[in-house]
């Protein structure tokens, strides 16, 4: 665990190196023909690289690891992980003609009525066992306390993933909840899990705001459990039980309500959301 300030500021400048590194190696790729599952037109019409995902997923996964205390370090390293290579199986899979309709609960739903397993219902299926599997590993006590604390770990990781994730509609958004929610965390005895994230998630904004890369789904997920996993690591049970209220509330709405709409109508948030972002 790293618990001094000055051991976080290091492990989050190391993380912010790391990924810039990555940077490099995903921008020497994107022309080849290796980088080309990766290429996407953005909401605006620009050529981006969803390869930004993998390069801040490893740098987040990593870095929580090695700044989590010790009881959360294999957790850690399972939500990361996890979450990165089925939100890039969604990346790639999804993007086939057949699973276009397939966005979204509903979306996932009916490609199962129909007989049919969409990429999204894997990467939800493969986050959930995940987030299961972290509350497992960090469970404290025992009885109906530690079912209870379990089921908020693992309602925590897998929606704070998925809310992450839903938030990757614009050029910088989902990095910068993630930056804030990193940064406010970032404190008490756990905060040195998202140490690593707070610095790969600032390496790669300006990319991500500059429209050269995306997060999708790998690294928005990898980023988003990881954050989860810090909020269930706060102490108070209703408090994460709020939070995780929040969440689902947050997520329930997105079926009916563009989050984009809302933002966009919103003074404040507007203005934060289109801070260093290129014009349309």
């Amino acid at each position: 665990m790293i618990s001094s300030l000055r051991g976080r500021a290091t492990l989050a400048a190391g993380a912010a190196g790391a990924a810039l590194a990555g940077l490099a190696g995903a921008d020497a790729l994107t022309a080849r023909p290796v980088g080309a599952p990766w290429r996407r037109t953005n909401y605006a019409g620009r050529p981006v690289t969803l390869l930004g995902g993998p390069v801040l997923a490893a740098a987040a996964t990593g870095s929580a690891v090695v700044g989590a205390p010790a009881g959360q370090r294999a957790a850690a390293a399972v939500v990361g992980a996890v979450a990165g290579a089925v939100g890039g199986y969604d990346d790639l899979a999804g993007a086939r003609p057949e699973q276009a309709r397939d966005k979204g609960l509903a979306g996932h739903l009916a490609a199962l009525r129909a007989g049919r397993v969409s990429a999204g219902a894997v990467k939800v299926a493969g986050i959930g066992a995940a987030a299961a599997v972290a509350a497992v590993l960090t469970r404290r006590g025992s009885g109906v306390s530690a079912v209870v604390d379990g089921v908020l770990t693992t309602g925590l990781v897998a929606g704070t993933a998925n809310l992450v994730n839903l938030l990757d509609l614009r050029p910088g958004r989902a990095a910068k909840v993630a930056v804030l929610l990193s940064a406010a965390t970032v404190g008490g005895p756990a905060g040195g899990l998202v140490a690593g994230p707070l610095g790969a998630g600032l390496a790669v904004l300006p990319a991500d705001l500059g429209e050269r890369v995306m997060l999708g789904d790998c690294g928005a997920n990898a980023v988003g459990a990881l954050l989860g996993l810090r909020l269930a690591a706060l102490p108070g049970r209703g408090s994460r039980a709020g939070l995780l209220g929040v969440v689902t509330a947050l997520t329930l709405a997105s079926e009916k309500i563009s989050f984009t709409r809302v933002i966009e109508s919103t003074p404040g948030l507007r203005e934060l959301d289109r801070l260093g972002r290129r014009r349309a």
